[in-house]
Formats: C-alpha cells, structure tokens, sequence
C-alpha cells in the first residue's frame, strides 16, 4: 500500500545551528537514504528528525521508515502519541494499521481504523486498509464491501480489483474471483503480472471453467516461455507444479520465483558444518503445523524421531487454532518454536540462533509461504520436502526429499536441487490416525446400489481430459455413480453441465460437503473405488483412500506431482492399478468396477495388511529418514558439496 506523505512545514527563521535546522538537515539525510531504500538507516535518520522537532510531517515520515525497514514495533508508540495530538489526522491511523499489519495483528489494525473520528477524510489509502486488514482477518464479506468502496473513488486501482478477488475466493466464488483478476491484468499489475495469471488460470480451474482455464493457461505459458532465462520475477510456482505437464518448464518458472525471493535478501554469514560430537539438529519449517494435510502426514514421523540420534526443532510460522492436532505436533518435537507473525528476517535469525543443522522447508512456494526464509542460508544444509510437488529452483535448498519412483535419478535434470531419496515413500502417513467404523452410504447422501466411484479431488485438479475419462467408465459401468466434493459455490453446476453434454444425467453425479479428517476417513471408507486426477495426482487423500480400504486407480507421468499416488501404491503394492496412458487407465477402472470380488479382495487385502504395510509405519520412516539427514551431513562434514544419494535399504525396526 503506497502512500504520499506530506512535506514538512518551511522552516522558521531562526539560527542555522538550531533544532529546526539540524532536524531538517537530518530528515534530507533520511530521504536520500530512503530514495536507495536503505531503510534501516533511513529510519534512523527520520526519528532522529523527528526527536528534534513537533512536526507531524517527521513523525509521519518516520514510521512509514519503520515500517519499511521492518521495524513496525518502533513506529506504533510514535503514531499514538500523533493521533492523541491530532485525532483527525487520518494517514497516522491508517499508518498505524500497517504497522499492525506488518506484525500480523490484523484485530489491532481494524481496531485502529475504526477509531477514526467521524468528521475525519475517510480516504483512499485509509479504506485500502481497511479492506486489507478485514481481509487478513476473514472478515470477507465486509472486505468485499469496503474494497467496491475504494473502486467508487478509484475504479481503475488494479491491485483493490486483485485483492476484492482474493475475498471472492476465500468466500468459494471462484468464477467472481477470476473476473476480478482478469480485470486487474487488464488494468496492469507491473511485475506481479506473471503470478497473477497464473491465480487466474488456477481459479478458472477451481470453478471448472475450462474453456476459459485453457485459454489462460495458453497465454501464462506463453508468457513463460518468452521471459528470458536467469530473470527473477514474482511467478505461480504452484500452479506450474499442479498443472502443467513439462518439468522443465515447471523448474524454470520455480527458478525465477526463488530468485524474486532472494533478491534483496542479505545472505547470513556462512556457518561451517561441523561435528559438534551432540545430536543432529534438525529443524522443520513450516506454517501448517495445525490442522493440514502435511501436519496430518509428518506427525507420527515426527512422534517417532529417534531422539538419541536427532534434536527435533519445529518452526511455527502459522496460526495456532487450537485442534487436537496442532497440540499433537506440538508435543511430538522437543522444541516447538512459536514464530507466528515474526518478520521473515526474524525467523531466519532464530533458526540460525539455535544453530540448526539441517533445515527442512515442508511448506514451499505454497499458500502463506516461509520459502524466502531459506533464502537467509540460516542452515549449513537445506531441504526441500513434502510440502510443495516439485522443485524449489532455489540455488540456496540443497536436497530435495523423494523415493525412486518419484524422483529417479533420470529425472535430475529438472530438479535445482540435488534429489535424496528415501527407500520407500517419500511420504509419511500417520499409523495412528483415526480408523473409521462402519457406516453406511445413505448416511452420507449417497446411493445405496451399484459402484461408488469416489473422486474426491479439489476441483482445479479436474480437467476437461480427466472429467472426459471418468465419463466413459461411467458410460461403460451403467450402475456407477461418480462422488465428488462441493469444493466451492460453481462446481456442481459446472460438472453437471458438463456430463450432461456427455451423455450422462446429473442423477449419476453426488455431491458431497467437506467435512473433519475422521467424518471424511469414514466416508470415504464407503467407495468402492478411487479415482485418481492428473496432471496433479491425490497425495494425501491417495494415502487416506488405501488407509480405509479403497483401492485408487492413478495415471502417473513425468511432473512430480503426477508421480506421487504411483509412489503411495507401490509401498501399499498395487502397481496393478497404476497406469501409463489415459486407455489403460480408464480400462482398469472399468475392469475392477465390474469384478465385485477383485475389489473386495483388494479391499481386505488394504485393511488386512494395514498395521504391517511399511506406508503407515511412522517409526520405520523417521528410521529411514534420520539414515538420509546423517548422510547429508556426513558430506557437509567433510566439506563436500552436496550430491544425488540414490536410495539405500529400508531401516526395518522390526
């Protein structure tokens, strides 16, 4: 949020030597520092200024450095006391609110705002604010409201058009959520372009449009293959990885995303890997420890972690909400370090602070990503793991954590990183979880006959091509019914329609809400078969279907996210059921939903081999992945860069 700030009053005659002449020769040094972005000293100089003279112009100009230089705590006590001195100064409250933003207290910034008084400029910057700040704190409908506010007095601002999408979105209206985007790429969004019609291809794809979806997809890649090499530029990594089938073209746009991360970040000073004759530390970074499907994975791993060998730090960059889960992975580490709205710089510092060997990044180019933080080098070695399907392009992550068939050495070329693989699964699942009861198909809304073809996918991974396969099995299967998730508010229209220009009433699709991890394990339990999407495979919800019983059918490709349900079910060995081609993989679905008692089979066979099966055995995986980290460090150690270390025997415990 950009903002004018207003010049400081001419100076009073007076002797050049006095406090008026020395402030103003100050806040010039301040300003050229600020036109360098220089902003720790900047801020400096300004509250120097500041001190000297009653001048709400270097107050103002002050904390807005501050800020800027990452130092919001500093600005608050200054714009109190200017909004006690002035209480219809509207910039030192929306200031205020930045700053309160900044440290991640969106309640206090809202509370700031509205104690502007009533006859005081309800502003452009001042209702920006207020729109960004409802927005952080879920407040969507409100954020919608107050940002067609800001439109009624600016209605070409790109970025309020971009922003009011994002409350679209979080509100389940995808298809209004793209019309915002779209009209802000039409207005202009300078270097954010690239990343913003990657967000506009992934919310066609939310809202199964897929007309539109392709031609956006044509023009972001388009875009993509037309920057040159080596650039760093704001880019969607994520959808890349999710949604596009070439690698290489997937590790470029990475590249370019980790170099934008990077840019301005100063390095911390190299710490030398050494043998310390203690514990490997190993830190995991992240801000999805609390109710989330990686939190859901890494728990019983993290439980099991052999703390004779390793010292087990968890860096909590996200909210805590309280569930039984976030109190599990609270409990499941040593040392749990709460980081949540700490600055990025902060929490590099911290890590490097409790000199952390191996740091692992399990959250990525991700929602609310921390990737920037590795940018800082707070580790002697760097991971990448589980928490994004693919490369982080960084030439600051070392490893990337992946199993044979999800990342053969064949594939190096597509990775920055140097590929780790663990001898099973790159995927932890937690042997502990909920183990659903019995329950029966009208308790869920769903058909009591014939073959529940369960297809619970977030909707950007349904493509016209998927959505094509799963109509003929359905075609060639006259009793199967297709059970989705009602993802958001356009999804159920959009595939109805569309199956109906395939032949296919409405009557064979059910709909299903979202519902807890253990309703839904139980639910799902009631499938007869899972079908798989692509060019994004199931990752969590693979390992939840063979976790209840349901055997998956999946396609697997090149890109790693495409390869990752094929891994899951080679652990759990039903390579029968994995796939080359879209024929096979309809063929398959086909064949096991018209033997009754293959699937039954199949299905005891899952349930049976549940407690054995090396896919849920958390201890066996922290074995397994301590034996990887100790070789990391091995070479650290012996100041060899890092290399491929190709997969070694499964450490049994057993």
């Amino acid at each position: 949020m950009s903002l004018a700030l207003p010049e400081p009053a001419p100076l009073a005659a007076g002797p050049a030597g006095g406090s008026s002449h020395r402030a103003h020769r100050r806040y010039l040094e301040a300003r050229a520092l600020a036109s360098k972005e220089q902003w720790p000293p900047a801020a400096r100089a300004y509250e120097e200024a500041a001190d000297l003279i009653q001048d709400a112009a270097y107050d103002l100009a002050a904390a807005h450095a501050a800020i800027k230089a990452g130092q919001a705590v500093r600005a608050v006590p200054r714009l109190q006391q200017l909004r006690a001195r002035d209480p219809a100064l509207t910039l030192a409250y929306t200031l205020e609110s930045h700053a309160w933003l900044d440290m991640a207290r969106a309640e206090q910034a809202v509370a700031v705002l509205a104690a502007l008084p009533p006859q005081a400029a309800r502003d452009l910057p001042y209702l920006n604010s207020l729109a960004v700040a409802l927005q952080r704190l879920g407040r969507h409908e409100a954020a919608v409201q107050t940002f067609l506010q800001v439109l009624a007095l600016k209605i070409d601002d790109a970025v309020a058009h971009f922003r009011m999408g994002m409350s679209f979105k979080e509100l389940g209206l995808k298809a209004e959520a793209a019309e915002c985007v779209r009209t802000a790429l039409a207005l202009g969004l300078g270097s954010s372009e690239l990343s913003a019609r990657a967000l506009l291809v992934f919310l066609e794809r939310e809202a199964c449009r897929w007309p539109e979806a392709a031609d956006e997809l044509a023009r972001l890649r388009a875009a993509v293959q037309a920057t040159p090499e080596g650039l760093a530029i704001e880019t969607g990594a994520f959808v890349h990885a999710v949604l596009v089938d070439d690698p290489a073209e997937q590790r470029k746009v990475a590249a370019m995303y980790a170099r934008h991360l990077a840019a301005g970040v100063a390095v911390l000073p190299r710490r030398a890997a050494r043998d310390r004759g203690r514990r490997l530390r190993v830190g995991y970074l992240s801000a999805d420890f609390h109710r989330h499907a990686t939190s859901q994975l890494m728990v019983q791993m993290l439980e099991s972690h052999d703390r004779g060998r390793v010292e087990v730090f968890l860096f909590s960059a996200g909210p805590d909400d309280g569930t039984p889960l976030r109190r599990r992975m609270q409990a499941s580490s040593e040392h749990f370090v709460e980081l949540h709205g700490r600055p990025l710089h902060e929490v590099a510092t911290e890590i490097r602070a409790r000199e952390i060997d191996i740091l692992v990044d399990v959250k990525g180019a991700t929602y609310g990503s921390v990737a920037q933080v590795m940018a800082w080098r707070a580790a002697p070695v760097q991971v990448n793991w589980l928490g994004f399907p693919g490369t982080s392009g960084a030439p600051y992550v070392d490893y990337l954590i992946g199993d044979p068939l999800l990342t053969p050495l064949a594939h190096a070329q597509w990775f920055s990183e140097k590929i780790a693989q663990m001898p099973l699964c790159y995927q932890p699942n937690d042997g502990r979880r909920w183990r659903p009861p019995p329950s029966t198909r009208a308790q869920w809304g769903a058909p009591e006959g014939g073959v529940l073809l369960a297809a619970f996918h977030q909707s950007y991974k349904i493509s016209e091509p998927v959505f094509d396969a799963w109509c003929r099995i359905l075609q060639a299967v006259p009793d199967a019914v297709l059970w989705l998730l009602r993802w958001n508010a356009n999804v159920q229209a959009a595939l109805e329609r569309a199956a109906a220009e395939r032949g296919i009433p409405a009557r064979r699709l059910v709909f299903a809400p979202l519902l807890g991890a253990d309703e839904h394990l139980t639910r799902l339990a009631c499938g007869d078969l899972y079908l798989d999407a692509w060019p994004c495979n199931a990752h969590t919800t693979a390992g939840e279907a063979l976790w209840v019983g349901v055997p998956p059918v999946t396609l697997v490709g090149a890109p790693f996210a495409q390869r990752v349900a094929a891994s899951l079910m080679r652990t759990a060995g039903l390579d029968e059921l994995v796939c080359a081609d879209v024929n096979a993989y309809v063929d398959t679905a086909v064949a096991l939903a018209c033997d009754p008692a293959r699937r039954a089979g199949l299905r005891e066979r899952l349930q049976v081999q549940r407690d054995t099966n090396p896919l849920f055995d958390g201890h066996r995986f922290a074995r397994d992945i301590e034996a990887l980290f100790e070789r990391m460090w091995a070479r650290a150690v012996q100041g060899l860069p890092p290399e491929h270390l190709p997969a070694i025997a499964s450490r049994d415990p057993n």
